[in-house]
């Protein structure tokens, strides 16, 4: 992130949810990333402090959760090539410790959970490989199939490649074997079988992996398992899942299980009763990293016996029996050889260390973000500088610090530009009227016509929460500017009608038959009507997101009157700083709208070039305002939480419905919740609800009611 976060406690109301709904867009698109597509965008240790900032928010701003909120996801989406498996037992995700004291916390957590007065807890303590988890479902001893861990409710079915792998046996050993047994484990690369993937990838001109995790998961996905058989996986056993009968009680005596069945366990797999033997060994297995001969990114503690499992449950996206104990960022040291400057869809200017490469924990990298022109300054980083390095996944790292008796005498601060490196705009800092403050990121005034910008904003405008249309993704969109199809997203609906030649030689390019040519007309043609809060999403308005794009849309109704509303707002500011003006008072009086929305709007609608742009689309494209709220019926007025697997409707197609009958939808269950629509597998929030006297309705009761 570019932008220094504002610490939590300082956080508004309107901001703390602006902030989450941030963050669930943010860390959404890297799950599907990492999981879905073996292609992460910033390393485990960004994501971390994703997710951490995320949890603190909504721990400080409980009503404010949202219905889907990545404290509640796991995993990715289910890619669409593969056939799904549902999970009988949920496949969820770990929670993190950073550093001793989390360990010190977790430890302490279930001994109060559990009541035990300080008796001793026996946990296990394992590797925690750095791969992609599988479970492998068995009947009658038989292996009959095997399945990522998907969102952790479905995962793809991927048994026959799984098959190819010679530690997962396909058929269970042993005297006792229950009816139906499921296995879970991490699919991996060894160092050896990466190193020598890639050279065979090199040799053949193919694409060339990142790091084995990459390669293991890339490999695993192949439609051919023939390929998957040729990349020599390994699989480790570490835990069970649904299981017809047991005669185990713990995890250790599982683990034993595994080993007779045929399966291949972590031999560094301990137990320990207290904090200070899971430290010793969390320390041992860090020294032994290096010689393990395949990836491991920290240590997994787990609570021993199955029953204290069992009482203990879970907590959202996590069991409270388990967590994981991750390693410090790995950190090199490398030469910064140039400072290059980005530009973002809102103009802003980001800098990018452009680095001599180096290897990080078997990565090359030669990137390293520096967020913005402060964070330069505070680490004072010059070009040419012997910098310290870390990162923690495979993308870009961060630079931790400048090597200062390794700089040269003659060596220079480096001077952020005050124009754009683009289009040769001023680029400022804005001004917080009501602090004084300059904002910590330098913005390109030019607008659209600054190139950086036009391709950002084309590539938001047909994004799934906006115009999403049928073939027509950021790719696309940006090789039609580039061709000189179009010049702005409203350009989008004349297409059909360029010139036959044109279009012509459009045809033969790469990727581009007459088939994807008449669907993309078709696909723009469907897209001449839609809703009002997604056409102003589309806008890519600072700090409008798809929640206060849908609020405004409900306040304004109308596309002409939220026009013409937001122009009426856009007057002059004032000396003071202050906007005079009844549509101004209007607009920051919108629940969820404070100052810096209201701001961001007014400026919008204050230039000309996108007041231009709105005509244009408007010649082309007609809104359908959302449909009103019904303040009359049974659930108007009312604070409602859905939780658990929706049958009938879809979860979007539930908070929809009741926003539209008057409702506030909110992702806790707290005091003021009026009324809990539980389906399949509610846990946590149903218990609460029962707890407070919430009103619990089944999804065929809240139908009924709404039908009504």
């Amino acid at each position: 992130m570019a932008k220094k976060p504002i610490s939590v406690d300082k956080l508004t109301p309107m901001l703390a949810q602006m902030e989450l709904e941030r963050l669930k867009a943010e860390i959404s698109k890297h799950n599907q990333a990492y999981h879905g597509e073996d292609m992460p965008l910033i390393s485990d240790a960004e994501y971390d402090v994703l997710m951490q900032r995320n949890t603190a928010i909504e721990a400080a701003f409980p009503e404010l959760k949202l219905g889907d909120s990545p404290s509640d996801m796991v995993g990715y989406l289910p890619q669409e090539k593969f056939n799904k498996i549902k999970h009988r037992v949920p496949m969820l995700s770990l929670g993190n410790a950073f550093d001793r004291q989390d360990v010190v916390d977790f430890y302490e957590r279930i001994d109060r959970f559990l009541g035990l007065d300080g008796q001793p807890i026996k946990l296990t303590a394992e590797p925690k490989i750095d791969g992609l988890s599988a479970s492998l479902r068995y009947e009658k001893g038989n292996l009959i199939s095997g399945a990522t861990r998907g969102d952790g409710q479905v995962g793809e079915d991927i048994t026959i490649n799984l098959k190819t792998i010679y530690e997962i046996p396909q058929q269970l050993q042993g005297d006792y074997i229950p009816d139906v047994v499921e296995v879970r484990g991490e699919v991996y690369m060894s160092h050896a079988e990466f190193k020598a993937l890639n050279e065979r990838q090199m040799a053949e001109d193919n694409k060339t992996f990142a790091n084995p995790r990459n390669a293991a998961a890339g490999s695993l996905r192949q439609l051919d398992s023939r390929v998957t058989a040729g990349r020599n996986l390994h699989f480790f056993a570490y835990a069970q899942g649904d299981m017809s009968e047991q005669n185990v009680q713990t995890q250790m005596e599982m683990i034993s299980q595994f080993k007779q069945w045929g399966f291949s366990v972590n031999p560094l797999m301990q137990m320990f009763d207290n904090v200070d033997g899971l430290i010793d060994h969390y320390a041992k297995i860090e020294t032994l990293r290096p010689t393990l001969g395949y990836d491991i990114d920290g240590v997994v503690y787990k609570v021993n016996r199955f029953d204290l499992q069992e009482r203990l449950g879970f907590v959202s996206r996590a069991p409270r029996w388990a967590i994981a104990h991750k390693f410090p960022a790995e950190q090199a040291k490398t030469l910064v050889n140039d400072i290059e400057i980005q530009v973002g869809r809102t103009g802003a200017l980001t800098p990018v260390a452009r680095l001599e490469p180096v290897s990080v924990g078997g990565v090359v990298v030669s990137n390293a973000t520096l967020h913005n022109e402060d964070e330069i300054a505070r680490k004072d980083v010059h070009i040419g500088d012997m910098v310290v390095i870390q990162r923690a996944g495979d993308v870009i790292p961060q630079i931790v610090k400048v090597v200062l008796e390794q700089r040269k005498a003659d060596s220079v601060a480096y001077e952020f530009p005050r124009f754009c490196p683009i289009c040769g705009s001023k680029a400022d800092r804005e001004l917080n009227p009501k602090t004084g403050k300059e904002d910590v990121i330098r913005r390109c005034e030019g607008g659209l016509i600054c190139n950086a910008q036009v391709t950002e904003r084309l590539k938001h405008f047909v994004s799934r929460n906006a115009f999403d249309f049928d073939g027509l993704g950021s790719k696309q969109v940006v090789q039609f500017y580039d061709w000189g199809i179009i010049k702005d997203a409203a350009d989008i609906f004349d297409i059909e009608a360029k010139d036959g030649n044109e279009w012509d030689t459009i045809r033969k390019r790469d990727g581009w038959g007459d088939q994807s040519v008449d669907k993309l007309f078709i696909a723009i043609n469907e897209r001449r009507e839609i809703d009002l809060d997604r056409f102003i999403y589309a806008l890519g308005i600072r700090h409008i997101g798809e929640n206060t794009a849908r609020m405004l849309a409900r306040s304004y109704e109308t596309v002409e009157v939220f026009l013409s509303s937001m122009q009426a707002a856009s007057i002059p500011i004032g000396a003071d700083g202050n906007l005079f003006n009844e549509a101004y008072a209007d607009l920051v009086n919108l629940d969820g709208i404070g100052d810096v929305v209201a701001l961001s709007l007014v400026q919008f609608f204050a230039e000309d070039n996108n007041l231009n742009f709105i005509d244009k689309l408007l010649f082309s494209v007609a809104t359908i305002a959302l449909e009103k709220a019904d303040e009359s019926s049974p659930v108007a007025g009312k604070v409602m939480v859905f939780t658990g697997s929706l049958e009938i409707m879809t979860r979007n197609e539930a908070k929809a419905k009741a926003e539209s009958l008057g409702a506030k939808v909110t992702g806790s269950v707290s005091k003021k919740t009026d009324i809990l629509v539980a389906g399949p597998g509610a846990g946590s929030k149903l218990k609460k609800a029962e707890a407070l006297g919430i009103k619990v309705l089944t999804e065929a009761e809240w139908i009924a009611l709404v039908s009504n």
